[in-house]
């Protein structure tokens, strides 16, 4: 799904912003998830997972589908590749964009696992 990212700066400068919001969305979505995961005893595994999942969703992956559909799908004519090439923003700096959330994402989740972790102290894995 698209966000709206007409405010955002070109080639790695935008890809260091989508970044940006790729770490806040992870380390939100794993809160929420861990959060859920102490209400219902689960591990770690399933909290860093779905976080994970939803946050590359709900950020990256429009940018994936465009980068996806502009190798594999067969367009036809240039005035098609034109038309799509015009509702993309920055498709020069595609792939770093894509590089810059997955990589924010798994870094926003790293992080919420490790304060969540260090905070929990509750004793599991020590006998």
């Amino acid at each position: 799904m698209h966000y709206d990212q007409s405010w955002m700066g070109y080639g790695i400068v935008g890809g260091l912003e989508a970044g940006a919001i790729s770490v806040l969305a992870g380390l939100l979505l794993f809160g929420l998830f861990h959060w859920l995961g102490r209400r219902h005893d689960w591990s770690y595994g399933p909290q860093i997972g779905w976080s994970f999942l939803l946050a590359t969703v709900l950020t990256a992956s429009g940018d994936l589908w465009d980068l996806f559909y502009f190798n594999y799908a067969r367009l036809q004519s240039l005035q098609l590749l034109k038309a799509k090439l015009a509702q993309v923003h920055d498709p020069d700096g595609i792939g770093t964009r894509v590089l810059c959330e997955l990589l924010g994402v798994a870094l926003g989740v790293y992080i919420g696992w490790v304060l969540c972790s260090r905070r929990r102290g509750d004793g599991r894995g020590s006998d």
